[in-house]
């Protein structure tokens, strides 16, 4: 059975751990997943963006893929299906009507007046079905971006977005970069701690790739409870993939797709590890 994330980032929150979300791109990556962390016996976000859910087939397979997954692998552990930078209202509504547990919404571009408009909308339909909400303030940017279209989240900000819309967990935008960033990452961990000291939801940290085992640490202990990994996976994968067909006359997709399995389930290990200090 799916679950929406409040709880389980309550209990991170209170704990002062971090509740992993990794991003699936297909079936066997969504396999391995749940079958490292059943075995590690902890929670796991499913992150799904819009891009990866146009290649799977839509919100539908994907909701009905992860329920069978659950049931054919005997999966014990929560599970929250969660939409990952939904960019509008209709994106949102989608995939709660097909079945997903969770969305965020990213209205982060807009004006704070906008952000808090559409926000409100989606968590209005959202909390009548028992869905959990992230939203994001200030402007997380890619690895490829100008670093000049970055807008740090202010304090004032996120206070103003959550007493305006109830959402369920903040995504603020505090130095962090999606994808693999090679320059030199400002994370504000002070702005962390007060965040987290006067909002009662979750905080999440978006591009967990790149950064350092020690901030990431550090990140926790400011209040951090959901950490949001993609690329990261998709390194590991892509190598030990490549290194396999290098060495195989291999042509079966089943195998060079399954090659790296062991390369996901080994850094989903060392991922969850590294998030869950309290285990």
């Amino acid at each position: 059975m799916l679950i929406n994330f409040i709880d389980i980032l309550k209990t991170a929150k209170e704990k002062h751990f971090a509740i992993p979300h990794f991003n699936i791109n297909n079936l066997e990556w969504s396999k391995y997943i749940l079958e490292e962390c059943n075995k590690l016996n902890v929670p796991v976000i499913l992150g799904v963006s819009e891009g990866a859910a146009k290649y799977m087939g839509g919100f539908n397979t994907i909701t009905g893929m992860i329920k069978g997954l659950i049931v054919d692998l005997n999966i014990k552990v929560p599970v929250c299906l969660h939409l990952d930078h939904g960019k509008n209202f209709d994106i949102c509504k989608k995939a709660i009507d097909a079945g997903f547990s969770s969305v965020m919404i990213d209205a982060s571009t807009l004006p704070l007046e906008k952000n808090i408009e559409v926000t409100k909308k989606v968590v209005a339909y959202a909390h009548q079905k028992n869905v959990s909400v992230e939203a994001e303030i200030g402007h997380i940017i890619t690895a490829n971006d100008n670093l000049d279209t970055a807008s740090t989240a202010t304090i004032e900000e996120c206070i103003e977005l959550y007493k305006n819309t109830s959402i369920d967990a903040l995504a603020p935008a505090l130095g962090s970069v999606h994808g693999l960033y090679k320059g030199k990452l400002n994370l504000d961990f002070d702005k962390m701690k007060q965040l987290n000291n006067i909002l009662p939801i979750p905080l999440v940290l978006h591009g967990g790739t790149g950064i350092p085992n020690e901030k990431i640490k550090k990140a926790i202990s400011c209040g951090i409870s959901k950490i949001n990994i993609n690329t990261d996976l998709q390194i590991a994968w892509s190598k030990q993939v490549k290194k396999f067909i290098s060495e195989n006359d291999a042509y079966d997709p089943r195998k060079i797709i399954g090659s790296g399995e062991e390369a996901i389930k080994s850094r989903v290990k060392e991922i969850v590890s590294l998030f869950n200090t309290h285990l």
